[in-house]
């Protein structure tokens, strides 16, 4: 896990340093443009799921990733 931890926080880093690129090669994002403004709302959209795969890297390295999504998707999955 530490290995595919390793590759995802740095997805999540080249997704934030390369945000223009991002941009430019695959365009605006409907959906940050509609909640987070017509300006720069793209790329705070890309910087934010940058952050999102950072932070699910660590999560998975640490080896606290089933508490970690157990916790955060409990609400949603019926108990038994």
């Amino acid at each position: 896990m530490i290995i595919l931890g390793l590759i995802i926080i740095a997805v999540g880093t080249v997704l934030i340093i390369k945000t223009e690129w991002f941009l430019q090669n695959f365009g605006r994002l409907s959906w940050f443009e509609n909640k987070l403004g017509s300006e720069g709302g793209s790329r705070l959209g890309y910087k934010l799921l940058g952050l999102v795969a950072i932070f699910i890297g660590i999560v998975l390295m640490s080896g606290n990733g089933n508490d970690f999504f157990t916790w955060l998707l409990g609400p949603l999955i019926p108990k038994q």
